[in-house]
Parts: structure tokens; sequence; C-alpha cells
């Protein structure tokens, strides 16, 4: 019985992936802009991307404390990233300093500074070994609590799954640290851009440890 309710969710889940609509107050539509990424190399430079997301797209900052909580976007979808940069923008993701940065750029100066990040080797796990329950939580979820395998959406390997617009990030080998306070901040509420709120739904029922055993795990991916 539990084997059939899993599938089921998974089923409903795979689909709210995919046929999610954002309502006004929802993420802002990405539009279909091709960047240059030879301009968005030097855009970053000037922007001052490149100081806390490092110019090889990997971050900055020491391995401890909350500098390192500066997300990884070597190889991340552009798709993502545009979209990112429009939320913050308006204010549906909260972060003082990018809404300043996000304002201080167009819609073109975006797509470069995404197609440069994306042309970059994509980022790699950086963490040693094997997190067994947070391996357990993101390839078979827990239908008990209608947590959906986060598989479902990202991916095995945590790179994604193929889509005409990409919007779904890359997490395998994200930063530790970036990766705790982003689930720790979906399950809050404190970030809701999601469509549909995916994410809000399905990590309320995560608990701290969870939380920590599954940035543990897809860091190291």
């Amino acid at each position: 019985m539990k084997c059939v309710v899993q599938a089921l969710l998974l089923c409903l889940f795979s689909y709210a992936c995919f046929a999610a609509t954002p309502t006004p107050t929802k993420s802002i539509p990405v539009p279909a802009v091709a960047g240059d990424a030879e301009a968005g190399k030097l855009k970053s430079e000037d922007n001052r991307c490149q100081e806390c997301h490092g110019p090889d797209g990997n971050g900055q900052g020491p391995a401890t404390g909350a500098a390192g909580k500066f997300a990884k976007l070597a190889g991340q979808y552009p798709d993502y990233l545009t979209k990112q940069i429009r939320d913050f923008r308006s204010g549906l993701r909260k972060h003082d300093f990018m809404l300043i940065m996000a304002k201080s750029i167009d819609e073109t100066d975006s797509a470069d500074i995404a197609a440069y990040f994306a042309s970059l080797k994509k980022m790699q796990g950086d963490k040693g070994g094997e997190n067994p329950v947070g391996k357990n939580l993101f390839i078979n979820g827990d239908a008990s609590r209608n947590i959906l395998p986060c598989v479902s959406c990202h991916g095995i390997d945590g790179r994604g799954i193929d889509a005409p617009q990409q919007t779904i990030p890359v997490i395998g080998g994200q930063e530790w640290r970036y990766l705790e306070k982003q689930l720790q901040d979906w399950r809050s509420g404190e970030r809701h851009n999601s469509e549909g709120g995916i994410m809000n739904t399905f990590t309320k029922p995560l608990t701290d440890k969870e939380v920590q055993a599954l940035a543990d795990y897809i860091s190291g991916l």
C-alpha cells in the first residue's frame, strides 16, 4: 500500500512541477532572451557579481561563516538565473544586497551575466562521503509525510531534468551552507518564489536535522 501511495504522490508532484501556473502574486515569467557570455563576463566584473560568486562561479569567502553562504553559479541554467534576478528586482525574493544589484542592471545585462555563469564548468561537490538520511529523502522522499523525492524535479544527480525553459535549478554540488539556508527559508515561508509554492509545500514537514542532512548530501553530488 505504501508503494502505491508513494507512486500516486510522485505522479501528482511530477505534474505539479511542469503544470503549475503562476498567479500575478507569484513569479514573473522569464523572457526568452539569449545572452552573450563574453559580454556577461565583463558585466559580471563591472557589476560586482564575481566579488561574492567568484570569477569561476564557485563562490567566494572563507570555508566557514556567513560568507560561505554565497551561492555557486557555475553551470547554472540561464533561465533560472534570469528568473532569480527578476525576482530579486521585484522584491518577490528577499535579499537587501541582491535587490540593489538587480535594480542596477537591465534585462540584457541579466541575460548576458546569466549566460556567462551558465557557460562555466558545472559546480562540483566538495564534501566527501554520503549522508544516508539525506540520500533517502533525496531519492525516495517520505510518502507518510507527503515529502516527495527531490529527484522528481532535480534529477538523480541534482542537475535537473530536460525542459524547454529550465527554471528548476542545478543543486548537485551547491554550497552546503547556502543549501541549508534556502531549505530553511522555503520551510518557513521566508522564500516563496517557486512555481505554485511547490518548494514551500514539500519542505514544510522537514525537521532541522533532515534539512541539514539534505544539504549535506546534495552538496556532495
